[in-house]
């Protein structure tokens, strides 16, 4: 049964975020507001739980500057949620020394768990589940961030006993705000009409090869087929286009 969320409000929203985008913006000097438009994002993610279309526009108010320079700088980082989540964002790492130490296991738990996968919500609406690359924590691995906040040592048993601390509302980080309740699939698409030569002809090219992607191997295979990619080819670039006939010739004997 999905969470009870309050009706949302956005003039609200901005008028509790406005004293901090205001601090944020004095800090610089005349004419570089948009110094803070990444915080300014942050303080409407700690109020909403996410980054709305309305924030978006309020912060290209607020700085002065095109929305679509704020669209596209919000879209950038993974750390802005562009669609509502859950109280508690799940950010298992998947990536080679989680892997090694055991993180296969615990995510397929997550997911049995939760009965949802990656890049989805809850029905009611109290996880988002995503298997994260890299969190730079291997020492501790296998490991998490749980809304950011690092998890470490992780073990399947782990898994049930978090995930129920978390719905007694006994777990110690705290749950996001949320004022608008999460849809199941909270991914915001990044698809282009058109790839780059490297993400053609492979599985899974937004994949960034993490555990279980086949999309490294395959991209090796057509390396094998097409050598173009690492032939030296025609130019008319001296360096380049001799280089091979200047690496292979015998050394000069003539003095200078």
């Amino acid at each position: 049964m999905p969470l009870d969320v309050p009706t949302r409000d956005f003039a609200a929203v901005a008028a509790t975020v406005a004293p901090e985008a205001n601090r944020l913006i004095a800090q610089y000097p005349q004419g570089q507001a948009r110094s803070a438009l990444l915080p300014i994002l942050h303080a409407f993610q700690d109020v909403e739980g996410w980054v709305s279309p309305e924030a978006l526009a309020q912060c290209a108010a607020w700085i002065d500057v095109p929305l679509s320079v704020v669209e596209s700088t919000a879209s950038f980082y993974t750390l802005f949620h562009r669609k509502p989540v859950g109280r508690y964002m799940l950010q298992p790492c998947r990536n080679l020394s989680c892997a090694i130490n055991g993180a296969g296991p615990v995510m397929k738990r997550f997911r049995e768990k939760l009965g949802i996968g990656h890049l989805q919500t809850t029905e009611d609406g109290m996880f988002s589940y995503e298997e994260a690359e890299c969190l730079a924590a291997c020492d501790r691995a296998p490991c998490m961030q749980v809304n950011l906040e690092f998890v470490y040592d992780l073990t399947v048993e782990k898994v049930d006993a978090l995930v129920d601390a978390m719905r007694a509302g006994t777990f110690d980080i705290a749950p996001l705000p949320q004022t608008t309740a999460p849809g199941h699939d909270w991914h915001v698409s990044q698809e282009a009409s058109k790839k780059s030569p490297g993400a053609q002809g492979v599985s899974n090219p937004n994949n960034t090869g993490g555990f279980g992607d086949a999309t490294g191997t395959r991209m090796i295979e057509r390396l094998a087929r097409d050598p173009y990619p690492v032939d030296v080819r025609p130019t008319s670039e001296r360096l380049v286009g001799e280089g091979k006939t200047r690496l292979s010739a015998p050394p000069s004997t003539s003095e200078h």
